[in-house]
């Protein structure tokens, strides 16, 4: 059972069940490596906002009218804004901030803020969150999702840190509402020497994996 708080994005989420998301210091990496995903069969994709240039990609990957392109490490209004501006579908926080929460309500703009503790997690969705995305991933990140759920069985949890090739399957039968790749899909080394038919290799068992869990 999961929260209302209906969202068109919603339905989006439940049939991927996953995302990519870009954090790289690497310049030239950003565009190729979220674009290797994509090849990957991401359709879910996120640009952190300290990546270089993060709102100019969001701006270019926008206009591929079969993704949702969203921005993260999004930290204030203005933040939000200006994500929004640039094509942005949807906003990721590393935090419960309830004035980008309530900014973002209050556009009918999807939001996912950072959230920890089942404390926080409600409170994000009494102020309008539907999805709460869970940060830092605990170090029993599988089993804290179903402790959470228990008593609170009607947030969506999206896990990112954490979440592995190995371990996917666990975080998705815990209750998670989806998972987000970050490190385990851009290695450092890749995005910094261009093996972005690595990354494309990594996306695609992903996914496969993503999606024979949830067919199980």
């Amino acid at each position: 059972m999961f929260a209302s708080h209906p969202h068109p994005l919603i339905d989006t989420f439940a049939r991927e069940r996953c995302s990519a998301i870009l954090r790289t210091p690497h310049a030239r990496a950003v565009g190729p490596a979220m674009q290797a995903a994509i090849d990957g069969g991401f359709r879910i994709v996120e640009f952190t906002l300290t990546s270089p240039g993060a709102l100019d990609e969001i701006a270019r990957f926008a206009r591929q009218k079969d993704l949702v392109v969203g921005a993260g490490t999004v930290l204030t209004t203005l933040d939000a804004e200006r994500s929004i501006d640039a094509g942005a579908r949807f906003i990721v926080s590393p935090v419960a901030d309830p004035e980008v929460i309530r900014w973002c309500v209050e556009r009918e703009i999807l939001v996912i803020p950072g959230c920890f503790t089942p404390t926080e997690m409600l409170m994000a969705h009494r102020l309008g969150a539907p999805i709460v995305k869970l940060f830092p991933g605990p170090a029993e990140g599988p089993a804290y999702v179903r402790s959470c759920r228990l008593p609170l069985p009607f947030l969506r949890i999206f896990p990112t840190a954490g979440v592995t090739e190995d371990n996917v399957a666990a975080w998705l039968a815990a209750g998670s509402f989806g998972v987000g790749w970050v490190g385990a899909l851009f290695l450092d080394e890749d995005l910094a020497t261009g093996r972005f038919d690595a990354v494309r290799a990594r996306a695609q068992r992903m996914i496969e994996k993503t999606r024979a869990t949830v067919r199980a």
